[in-house]
């Protein structure tokens, strides 16, 4: 244990910390940024009434577990600009960047309509009548706002992967701030709006991410230290192997959130079967554990860049001791998170709604969000270290074992076969958290291990 804490503090550590810490508080920010757009459409909706909030729960369940696929396939720009980076290859990067782009706008259509597809299912899950009533028209609107997001995705994981992550951080938040003025204005029909209730929020989300893609695109356009890539914007760099390349890191890291947020999204849907008050009180509680959780994707994002250039490099020491540094940074982190979700749980709920039976249901949630803040932490970073590397298919066998063949049916039997009722359901999540925990850091262990012993024994 002495070892293990003077290796931590050693001021090899020390310099990877502050490394981490710089390129990551900025992405930290972001996804603060972008959580918090979902924060305010609760917050402003839970205003509306239960049903209200219930219906915004229901309609993200089939928005979101199909947005985290586009937004996993974006993610795979990031670590493989970032090791033609380490390699000081432009031309690779440039083609990277012009090909991602293409990607990812085209899924965002794909994904659109695939929504647009799946919003009938709603009728079909056993939903509360007027919940699903409220949840579709909110639920179309907020489907176009997936294709600009893309685009801005786009942008944004090449700049970080070149390490710029301030200036989609500063747009991201500009971006939250119009999303909650138009919340204000077009919700309650306020200075001459439109009063639109819950679809207002949707509205608000749309505007916002267009603004966020253009204003993007504009500065990696433009900005000096993209000068150099201007050709990416060129059709004439479109090149099918970047594009499996991409797809072969991108696809598999997308699946990889589906099944974590399905997992979530299936939760919501058996609160459902629960009632309205506990459906919302799940918003509730997992819309305050995003918080978190989005956090530290700030630093899982941060540990792909580092370990991605690492590897470009082909500096495998390094590479092995920048991630292990953003293990120990979540970790720190969620904790700290973890202790204000149990100091706050009966204060948090009523920010959003001041119905006593929900805010009741939803501070008992919380205590369990608590306990599993380490391991959420902890495996979306395994998750982040693991894609630098550009190793995605173990993870993703994982990931379906975890929260598909463990987690989810623990939550099923401990909350109706066990009577624990939404805590139980939480439970479940708790165990297929904590087991994908164990299992992305293990990974990472041994393949940096093997990585480090190929290195040493390679001849020169």
């Amino acid at each position: 244990m002495d070892i293990c804490l003077q290796q931590m503090l050693s001021n090899h550590y020390k310099e990877h910390y502050k490394r981490n810490f710089f390129l990551a508080y900025p992405l930290m920010i972001s996804q603060l940024g972008q959580v918090l757009v979902g924060v305010a459409d609760s917050l402003m909706v839970g205003r509306l009434g239960a049903e209200h909030l219930a219906a915004a729960s229901l309609a993200n369940v089939i928005f979101y577990v199909i947005m985290v696929f586009g937004l996993g396939v974006s993610y795979a720009i990031t670590p493989l600009v970032a090791a033609a980076d380490g390699e000081q290859d432009q031309s690779k990067i440039t083609a990277i960047f012009s090909n991602g782009l293409v990607v990812n706008t085209i899924l965002g259509m794909i994904l659109a309509f695939g929504i647009v597809l799946c919003t009938p299912i709603l009728y079909y899950l056993d939903q509360p009548a007027e919940v699903v009533t409220l949840a579709i028209p909110y639920l179309r609107i907020i489907t176009v706002s997936l294709i600009p997001y893309m685009v801005f995705q786009s942008f944004r994981q090449f700049a970080e992967g070149l390490g710029n992550t301030r200036q989609a951080m500063y747009i991201t938040l500009s971006g939250n701030a119009v999303n909650i003025l138009l919340n204000y204005l077009l919700i309650y029909g306020k200075l001459g709006f439109p009063e639109l209730g819950l679809n207002g929020a949707g509205w608000a989300t749309l505007v916002s991410r267009i603004i966020m893609a253009i204003f993007m695109g504009l500065f990696v356009y433009h900005a000096s230290r993209f000068r150099p890539f201007k050709e990416a914007f060129s059709f004439f760099y479109i090149s099918g192997a970047v594009i499996r390349r991409i797809l072969n890191v991108g696809v598999p890291a997308g699946l990889q959130f589906v099944f974590e947020v399905s997992a979530f999204g299936f939760a919501a849907i058996m609160m459902g079967w629960l009632g309205t008050q506990t459906l919302a009180a799940h918003q509730i509680a997992i819309n305050l554990a995003s918080i978190s959780y989005m956090m530290a994707t700030g630093i899982a994002s941060a540990v792909t860049i580092r370990v991605g250039n690492q590897l470009g490099r082909k500096d495998m020491s390094n590479l092995r001791s920048a991630g292990n540094t953003c293990f120990i940074m979540v970790v720190l982190f969620m904790g700290f998170a973890a202790l204000l979700f149990i100091l706050l749980r009966n204060f948090f709920p009523t920010l959003y709604i001041d119905d006593v039976e929900v805010v009741e249901i939803a501070s008992q949630l919380l205590v369990v969000a608590a306990i599993f803040q380490i391991s959420d932490g902890v495996q979306v970073v395994g998750m982040g270290a693991l894609r630098g590397i550009e190793d995605v298919k173990v993870p993703t066998i994982i990931a379906v074992i975890a929260y598909w063949v463990v987690g989810l049916p623990a939550g099923y039997l401990l909350g109706f076969r066990y009577g624990l009722g939404a805590t139980g359901i939480w439970y479940g999540l708790l165990i297929g958290l904590s087991l994908a925990a164990v299992l992305l850091i293990f990974r990472f262990q041994h393949k940096t291990n093997r990585m480090l012993s190929d290195t040493r024994a390679s001849p020169g």
